[in-house]
Order: C-alpha cells, then sequence, then structure tokens
C-alpha cells in the first residue's frame, strides 16, 4: 500500500521512537531528520485545538525541502480543563501532572504537517482518554521505572501505566501515541 510515496524521498522530521514505531508498522519507507533548534512556543491567544497543527507546521518551516522529499512532521498536547500539560520538568512535575489526570478524562490533540516542494496537507486528531484512579505508590512506580519526562502529559498509553490505568479512550488509540495512522494515512493516499 501506499505506493504512489516511492516518487518520494519520505522524511519523518521528528526523533520520537513511537513515532518512527507508528510509520513503520504504517509500511512507509522513510528517514528519521531530527529537526533542531525550532521554538516551541505558540501565541497564547491561540485555542488549544490548533496548537499542535501551528507546531507540526513550525516544525515543517524548520526543514528546507529537496525536489523530491515529502516530510512528514508533527506535534502532540494533552489538555485538562483547557491547560496544555507539556513534557514535564522532572520528577516531581511529572507527578504533579499524573495526579491532575488521575481518575479524570482528557484530550490528547495531535496536529500533523505532510509537506512537499509544491504541497501542504495539515490536519489534527482528538481523543479522550479516561484515567482510572492512581495510587501515589503507582504514580511513582511508574515514574521511576519508565521515566516519562519526554512525553506530554507525563505519560506513554503503550506503557505499564496504559495497562493499568486506562479505564476508557474515546478516539483513536495512536494519536494518543503521537500519531494518528488511520487520518495520515488518509493524507498520505492523496500525494
Amino acid at each position: 500500500m501506499l505506493n504512489n510515496l516511492e516518487k518520494y524521498d519520505v522524511v519523518l522530521g521528528s526523533n520520537s521512537p513511537r513515532r518512527r514505531e507508528l510509520l513503520n508498522d504504517m509500511g512507509v519507507k522513510f528517514r528519521v531528520e531530527d529537526i533542531k533548534g525550532i521554538d516551541e512556543s505558540y501565541p497564547a491567544s491561540l485555542p488549544v485545538e490548533e496548537i499542535p497543527v501551528f507546531l507540526a507546521r513550525v516544525k515543517a518551516q524548520g526543514h528546507p525541502l529537496s525536489a523530491n522529499e515529502l516530510l512528514i512532521t508533527a506535534d502532540t498536547v494533552v489538555v485538562l480543563d483547557e491547560a496544555v500539560l507539556g513534557k514535564p520538568l522532572g520528577n516531581e512535575d511529572a507527578h504533579r501532572m499524573l495526579r491532575a489526570l488521575s481518575g479524570r478524562a482528557h484530550r490528547v490533540i495531535s496536529g500533523v504537517c505532510v509537506t512537499t516542494a509544491n504541497r501542504t496537507e495539515s490536519f489534527s486528531d482528538t481523543s479522550v482518554v479516561h484515567f482510572a484512579e492512581l495510587t501515589d505508590e503507582e504514580i511513582d512506580y511508574y515514574i521511576e521505572h519508565y521515566r516519562p519526562l519526554d512525553k506530554a502529559g507525563a505519560y506513554g498509553i503503550q506503557e505499564w501505566i496504559g495497562n493499568i490505568g486506562i479505564s476508557g479512550i474515546n478516539g483513536d488509540f495512536y494519536n494518543v501515541m503521537g500519531l494518528p495512522t488511520r487520518k495520515l494515512y488518509q493524507v498520505l493516499k492523496s500525494f
């Protein structure tokens, strides 16, 4: 599938091992290029639903394209009570975030930008994740053993905490991992 991409040098502009795994599982042949030095700030007035697409576009603009490249960039945010939970600053911050998520529902919004020399397509996807009530011991165990400091909202759904702490999901599971694969597949088919 996605034989139409054979004419491109497909580049994943992300250092995320989860995004690499998901894109590989989709059967896409690609190479990884970590786009460094990107200012990931966004206007304070930007609605939370638009932040991930805004950041995915900023990342795409940080990579000069050659004529045959197709670049995929993405960003994911965790939103609780309209507040964006980014990557935790340390273990205490991770504990604070997981304590806030415990026993509640939150939104995970991923934005994706697919860019070639003459076309750009951007989209987002939203999933609602329901956390069961977590004890402090469970939170501390997760932080100590899984080191979630590189993850928005301080958790990876594919890790231990997802196995024991997620009571439900409305939407795309893979979106929560950082790449809405179903929507991305549909967009890639059109290139």
